[in-house]
């Protein structure tokens, strides 16, 4: 029964805790993972598991062939850590210098290998194959998750599940949604191009400085103005670099920001805007402009059936109170490209716990999860797989 495995899982606790803790005292950095695509090949290769490597770079891919047929089943965890200096006084501080799982990376990894022992255990009962897809750099663009996808690790999936730890949710809680979760994430430059000069005599310059605060102030017209206020949207400018002294107006000022959006109408109207807005601020001030537009992950749209099998395995697990209908957020995620090939949805499993000071938010440098968030992940990741093969003893 599927209850004999759940708790087979709950027996791995201590095994999961223990490779959780290794990964996270010895993360590594996007486009940079070598040690830990190489742990979790071993891991996986010793449970009898086809596993294949280098998997559009640095991804692991495990196949699990089930004794009989059905459907084949997706679940995907990233490994990838953030350049943050790990300040959490704990024994499995992070000991590598400005590194750490400062998201919940290291969770999802574990979890799912728990996962891969526990179905590797009965793979002769199981209808259908698993494909576990151990994902490399998520938190950089252009992540890891579109290069895996073309070196085929979706090659006969029917469905795929991921999950993601929240810091912002109490343990013990899991989170939903149908349709559209997380929004797509896109970057821009701006270069403004001035004259620059002495600072007691601005006449004689074309100021870039303020040109941009101006161009800035601008660009909040977008959402304001542009955009149908049924269809969310940000602009945010988050660098504004110009000049060094404080009696020199400088040649150049360079602007970044962050755009995201859920509707692809609207993340054309932006990118288009932020052009035209940039061209007419600058030039109409006398200064020439560069501008950049690179588009990152597209927005999470979490495919109806398959979030709705996974509230319904929720509730059977944890119960209907601890099940949350979440709000789509801005924060971005490259598991939207998986969702564009194959139907699946990703969902939010609670990690805090002021007990055990899992308080902070993801990417703090004090970031920490209730362990114990591996068991709920791990558990519904049978459960989605296990719900159609009720014949297991």
């Amino acid at each position: 029964m599927i209850e004999n495995l759940l708790n087979r899982f709950q027996d791995l606790y201590p095994e999961l805790v223990e490779f959780r803790r290794d990964l996270h005292m010895y993360p590594e950095l996007s486009f940079q993972e070598e040690d830990t695509p190489k742990k979790i090949a071993d891991f996986l290769t010793n449970l009898g598991l086809e596993v294949k490597t280098g998997v559009g770079g640095r991804g692991v891919l495990g196949k699990l062939k089930g004794g009989k047929p059905g459907k084949t089943v997706a679940f995907r965890a990233d490994f990838d850590a953030l350049p943050i200096q790990d300040e959490k006084e704990v024994a499995y501080k992070s000991r590598v210098p400005g590194v750490m799982h400062a998201c919940g990376h290291d969770i999802h990894t574990a979890a799912l290998l728990g996962v891969a022992k526990v179905l590797s255990e009965v793979k002769d009962e199981l209808e259908g194959d698993v494909v576990f897809i151990h994902q490399f750099a998520e938190e950089v663009i252009p992540g890891g998750a579109k290069p895996m996808i073309e070196d085929g690790c979706l090659n006969g999936v029917d469905s795929i599940y991921g999950a993601h730890v929240a810091s912002h949710l109490p343990f013990g809680t899991i989170g939903v949604n149908e349709g559209y979760l997380m929004a797509s994430g896109d970057r821009f430059e701006i270069d403004i191009l001035g004259v620059g000069g002495h600072g007691a005599t601005p006449e004689l310059t074309v100021d870039p400085l303020l040109v941009g605060s101006q161009l800035v102030m601008n660009l909040q017209q977008i959402v304001s103005r542009r955009v149908d206020p049924l269809k969310p949207a940000v602009v945010t400018v988050g660098s504004f670099n110009s000049g060094d002294a404080y009696n020199i107006i400088p040649n150049t000022a360079k602007i970044k920001g962050t755009v995201r959006t859920f509707d692809e109408d609207v993340r054309d109207l932006i990118e288009v805007s932020i052009g035209q807005i940039a061209k007419s601020t600058c030039e109409g001030a006398g200064a020439a402009v560069r501008y950049s537009y690179d588009r990152g992950y597209p927005a999470v749209w979490n495919h109806p059936n398959e979030t709705r099998k996974v509230e319904e395995q929720a509730k059977l697990l944890i119960g209907d109170e601890h099940v949350k209908k979440m709000k789509p957020h801005m924060g971005m995620e490259d598991f939207a490209y998986y969702l564009q090939k194959v139907p699946g949805t990703f969902f939010w499993v609670g990690g805090k716990n002021p007990e055990k000071d899992a308080i902070y938010p993801h990417h703090h440098p004090r970031f920490d999860v209730d362990e114990q968030s591996m068991l709920i992940i791990g558990k519904m990741f049978l459960s989605i797989f296990l719900a159609k093969t009720t014949n297991i003893n």
